[in-house]
């Protein structure tokens, strides 16, 4: 079977440039790559059939010969290499495959395994890492704010080479290895894999006299103070981030940020839940029966005035509007609640004992909950004894 016209497996017209082959050999491989075409048997062939034409119109030498004499220009063994029509990815041809298919790869997808475009330079600086810093506050903190001092360890740019990592902040030269590419390349079958330059460590560059304070590195380890201003309202889990304040960077890159995590401590008088407070306020039992007014602490250092109802029982809430937490995004303050607690008296002298009895003697109408809970208490007696 006669070999079809190169510019037409291409798809391109003749005397086509460099850029038009190139662009109509990407447009083929994209079209005909056996993996995305599965049930199609003739793709492998037609793959190989578009490698074989791209290999001969992409050096000029060849094009010239095969612009002039076709086919003929390559009998006797100086084809393009493009291998057998219809045989595997085995064998012959697999080398001329990644020459060709390597010149279109980056085109095809782009940073693959993160490295860059062909021709383009390595990563020059490496960007900082994030840190993270855990800070305890009191729930009064947490209302009022505050301003806090904190020492963080972290890597530090290097004054001696000003964050270069040369001896007197001498410019970095360019990878021998990689050519500042950052990236090696190497050919596995038909597949081209670029891996990390070991010389360099993908920067792309080196350090022939490397600075003697940092080894090179561009940073110190240094303990840093920094001035941390925390809003009134926030929570345990607010974060708060320092944009430039985490490690520096390699050999003069950014530096990352700081993030600090607050965790607000629990206290011993107030409950907190969103923007709200709540007190749980014990009450002597005589209290809670006769009622009155009693004086409860709040969050900003005051005193409240609650007046219990007579009657109440444990459990039952008072409100105090505006004396809770302040909203951390918005304005104004959350609640404060009053839960009672009755207390039950001990250690009663004999006096008391006797008081109480005879008021036990007269209480037969005064406890309602007491009296619905054994009147229901008989009915289920009494229906199961039925």
């Amino acid at each position: 079977m006669a070999k079809r016209d190169y510019y037409d497996v291409l798809g391109i017209a003749k005397g086509a440039s460099a850029e038009e082959i190139k662009k109509g050999y990407r447009t083929k491989a994209k079209e005909l790559h056996p993996d995305r075409n599965a049930d199609n048997p003739k793709a492998e062939a037609q793959f190989k059939e578009a490698n074989e034409a791209y290999e001969v119109l992409k050096d000029a030498d060849k094009k010239a010969a095969y612009d002039r004499y076709g086919h003929a220009a390559f009998e006797g063994g100086m084809g393009g290499g493009g291998g057998r029509p219809g045989g595997g990815f085995s064998g012959g041809g697999q080398g001329d495959f990644g020459s060709a298919f390597s010149d279109v790869f980056d085109d095809l997808f782009g940073d693959f395994m993160g490295g860059q475009q062909r021709g383009g330079g390595g990563r020059r600086a490496a960007r900082g890492s994030d840190l993270r810093y855990n800070l305890r506050i009191t729930l009064e903190e947490a209302f009022s704010g505050l301003q806090k001092t904190i020492n963080v360890p972290a890597s530090v740019s290097c004054d001696a080479c000003k964050g270069s990592g040369a001896e007197g902040g001498a410019e970095p030269t360019s990878c021998p290895t990689c050519s500042g590419m950052g990236k090696v390349r190497a050919q596995q079958g038909f597949f081209t894999v670029e891996r990390t330059c070991p010389t360099c460590s993908g920067l792309g560059q080196i350090i022939k006299n490397p600075c003697k304070s940092c080894q090179g590195a561009g940073r110190l380890e240094k303990d840093r103070s920094l001035n941390v201003n925390i809003p009134p309202g926030v929570e345990t889990g607010t974060r708060i981030r320092l944009s430039g304040e985490g490690e520096a960077g390699m050999r003069g890159g950014p530096s990352g940020d700081l993030y600090i995590f607050l965790d607000v401590a629990e206290h011993e008088l107030f409950q907190r839940e969103g923007s709200s407070l709540f007190c749980r306020v014990p009450v002597s039992m005589a209290k809670a029966a006769l009622g009155g007014s009693i004086e409860v602490p709040t969050i900003d250092g005051g005193r409240g005035r609650v007046q219990i109802p007579s009657g109440s029982q444990s459990g039952r809430q008072m409100r105090l509007r505006s004396k809770g937490m302040p909203a951390l995004r918005g304005a104004g303050f959350g609640d404060m609640f009053i839960e009672l607690a009755v207390e039950t008296p001990v250690n009663l002298t004999a006096r008391q004992k006797e008081l109480l009895a005879e008021f036990e003697d007269l209480s037969e109408n005064n406890n309602p909950e007491t009296s619905s809970f054994f009147s229901n208490v008989k009915s289920f007696w009494d229906s199961m004894k039925g």
